[in-house]
């Protein structure tokens, strides 16, 4: 990727993806130059206009999840403002949660709070020593006062896509609610919520959706109420005070982000025409070929997911710190990656890895054969040098 004098090789698509398809940026400029306006926010033609995009945007996240209406989508500002939302707005004092091992704070942090303000009960599921998920465990934990089941689809440090479809039937089993965090997987894994049993995906706009940052989503079930998470003005019924249960526009207070969520319509557009499943295995195919080349390397471990994974793959160097790595790759090779905890301490706890965390490369659509290339070569010559090898 060219940036100005610097050649940069993007690896950190897991944190977001970079660079967007050029209509994003394209369609989220030609807004701001000839709309502006906030949706719904009047009667003119402009906020008329600028609904009719936000409008269109919820509609192909429909499509994309195969909801039952579009007004099962709502807006928010990102992934953890949407688990935000269901935690805050359906668990009460005293309810028991389920979670996995492989949670990012997103999850995470939700749930302690709630565990110190409203005293709910937190259980994280231990994984199996394959690495994902002991359903054996899981299902012994449910008590009476289960009110949730909320987890990862995969995990941001190793990739490994939990067994959702068997966690969801533990749940429908049990009558116990589904929250989805697809951070790493909408956009990449088909997902239809109407076959599976989810009652909440929580998703972002900017990783696999080829969104701009500040744009997030949620599906929220039919016939599920939640507690919004604020009030305010939605556009709808200005007259009343009262706060009035509105799917989606009740859960949507203030002023939207309508130039990002016009740019994610472009993004989404372009993850239509190109194919969600064509984009995975393109991405899948680029951290095959790094594996292949790091696996081959003394004192380099891998942590590999079992089965099933997301185009992620961490790794550590012995004698040298994941953050020296990553440091070196920007500085000297002009390459992005991240390092040490990715916002997920439980997960390096069940990785092994809770004392000095990973590098972390995940590679994305627009990243090239040349630029792994660049990146394996850069990490073997690391390797030659801080490592002794």
């Amino acid at each position: 990727m060219e940036k100005g004098f610097l050649t940069l090789i993007y690896l950190d698509n897991a944190a977001t993806t970079w660079p967007k398809p050029t209509s994003v940026v394209t369609e989220m400029a030609r807004f701001m130059e000839e709309c502006g306006s906030s949706p719904g926010r009047g009667g003119h033609r402009l906020a008329r206009k600028s609904r009719k995009l936000v409008e269109e945007t919820r509609a192909a996240l429909s499509r994309l999840f195969h909801t039952e209406a579009p007004e099962d989508i709502w807006f928010c500002l990102n992934g953890t403002h949407a688990i935000n939302q269901v935690c805050k707005g359906w668990l009460r004092p005293g309810d028991h949660v389920l979670t996995s091992s492989w949670e990012h704070h997103a999850v995470a942090r939700p749930l302690a709070m709630l565990q110190h303000e409203i005293g709910i009960k937190v259980t994280h599921v231990p994984p199996t020593s394959s690495g994902l998920i002991d359903m054996d465990a899981m299902e012994k934990a449910i008590t009476p006062d289960t009110n949730l089941i909320a987890m990862t689809h995969a995990s941001n440090v190793t990739g490994a896509i939990l067994p959702i479809e068997e966690v969801g039937e533990i749940a429908r089993h049990f009558g116990i609610p589904l929250l989805v965090d697809a951070a790493q997987t909408a956009g990449r894994i088909p997902i239809d919520v109407q076959a599976l049993p989810i009652d909440f995906l929580t998703f972002p706009g900017h990783k696999g959706l080829f969104g701009p940052q500040g744009t997030g989503g949620l599906y929220v079930r039919p016939g599920i109420s939640l507690s919004p998470l604020l009030q305010g003005g939605t556009g709808n019924r200005s007259e009343e005070l009262t706060p009035l249960n509105e799917r989606p526009y009740s859960y949507e207070s203030g002023t939207q982000n309508a130039p990002g969520i016009v740019g994610w319509r472009a993004g989404l557009r372009f993850l239509e025409e190109k194919g969600v499943e064509a984009i995975h295995q393109k991405e899948l195919d680029l951290i095959a070929r790094v594996r292949t080349r790091l696996q081959d390397l003394d004192g380099v471990n891998l942590y590999l997911p079992p089965s099933q994974n997301v185009a992620i793959l961490s790794f550590n160097m012995d004698g040298v710190a994941s953050e020296e790595i990553a440091t070196v790759l920007d500085q000297e090779y002009d390459i992005a990656v991240r390092s040490g905890f990715h916002c997920a301490p439980i997960a390096h706890q069940s990785n092994g890895t809770g004392m000095n965390g990973t590098v972390r490369v995940s590679p994305g659509y627009f990243t090239t054969d040349k630029e792994i290339d660049a990146f394996i070569q850069a990490i073997e010559e690391i390797h030659r040098e801080f490592a002794g090898w």
